[in-house]
């Protein structure tokens, strides 16, 4: 799906790429490759974006609050190293979101958090459907955002391009 910009997007599809045809190429190596997705990052260009007051305006509105550290990755990736070499085989070729590994490997912000995934409703509702109603005059109660499941939506669902208007 499209995010950001056409940079981005292109980058990241040939990074995919990159980490399925290293997989292939190095089966048997004992050499392991995979996608990392973090969310939203709360890097130090994005707070400084927001202390500024462009945050809203660069990401389309995105609330940070709910970005993952630039250590949350880290813990990720430390979380994988630590994995039995036949776990670590399992994941070779595919994309792992960071928060999806947090809940399952354990581990979490160093507050003791676990941001939502990128394809959690937890994720989804508040960053895209929430401003959309309230573009619209349409007030969404606070109940119903606190209340939103963790549901994964299928990867197949963001690969049909850009958000409809």
């Amino acid at each position: 799906a499209y995010t950001f910009n056409v940079a981005y997007g292109v980058a990241k599809a040939a990074l995919d790429r990159l980490n399925r045809d290293m997989h292939v190429e190095l089966r048997g190596t004992g050499i392991n490759t995979i996608s990392l997705y973090p969310g939203l990052v709360r890097t130090e260009g994005n707070l400084e974006l927001e202390r500024s007051g462009e945050w809203a305006e660069a990401s389309g509105g995105l609330d940070l609050a709910l970005g993952e550290t630039p250590a949350f990755s880290g813990k990720a990736v430390t979380a994988l190293a630590t994995l039995e070499p036949e776990a670590q085989a399992a994941r070779s070729g595919t994309i792992q979101v960071v928060a999806e590994l947090a809940r399952e490997l354990g581990f979490t912000e160093d507050d003791g958090s676990q941001p939502p995934s990128i394809r959690s409703l937890q994720f989804l509702v508040p960053n895209y459907l929430v401003p959309k109603l309230e573009e619209r005059d349409i007030e969404v109660p606070n109940w119903f955002v606190s209340s939103v499941p963790d549901f994964l939506l299928p990867w197949a669902v963001f690969s049909g391009g850009p958000p409809p208007e």
